[in-house]
């Protein structure tokens, strides 16, 4: 085994976990699970069984990544954020066969106490805020607060909000790598340094 778990956790035969990843505290991995490489899951994770995972994922303590969702490279899940996979859920009536897939793209960040309502995509690099909550689609590199989720600005890949306006066209540089972001008919596209 290439990856590290601790005493306490539970990883389900069949799952797939890749070299680097750690395991900790609690942590309860189905076995249906396909993780990538260096993906650190905190005390108190579950992972579904139809679940992907990949690389350089970091999910913090205390959340449930459920059946039907899908972590592209480098996602950020903040402490206690919440995935849900059902859209209208009754304890009475069984929808297992009526999940909705949820995606999050490559480096997206996911800041803590956020809800994420089933059926969505989160854009590359997007930003959701503490305690958001997302009900539709989230554009790439979106900066998105609130309850319901609204859009207040974009951020580079480096984390930090771009001066631009949310609407409109616009052109700036990261401070911090140099790289220059275009912003045209709502659609941000980064460009060379």
């Amino acid at each position: 085994m290439d990856y590290q778990v601790h005493a306490s956790a539970i990883v389900d035969e069949g799952a797939e976990i890749g070299a680097g990843s750690r395991v900790w505290h609690f942590v309860h991995v189905c076995g249906g699970a396909r993780i990538g490489k260096n993906v650190s899951m905190g005390q108190n994770v579950f992972i579904g069984n139809k679940v992907t995972i990949a690389d350089n994922c970091k999910i913090q303590n205390n959340v449930s990544v459920y059946d039907n969702v899908h972590l592209e490279e480098g996602v950020f899940c903040g402490p206690s954020m919440v995935f849900t996979n059902v859209y209208n859920p009754r304890s009475l009536i069984e929808r297992k066969d009526e999940y909705r897939d949820t995606l999050v793209k490559k480096g997206a960040t996911l800041g803590a106490n956020c809800t994420i309502v089933c059926g969505v995509t989160i854009g590359r690099f997007a930003f959701v805020g503490a305690g958001a909550v997302i009900n539709k689609d989230v554009p790439d590199y979106a900066l998105m607060v609130g309850v319901p989720g609204k859009q207040i600005g974009w951020m580079s890949e480096f984390g930090e909000q771009l001066d631009l306006p949310v609407t409109g066209d616009g052109e700036t540089r990261c401070q911090h790598t140099g790289a220059i972001y275009r912003l045209s008919n709502g659609i941000l596209e980064k460009g060379e340094a």
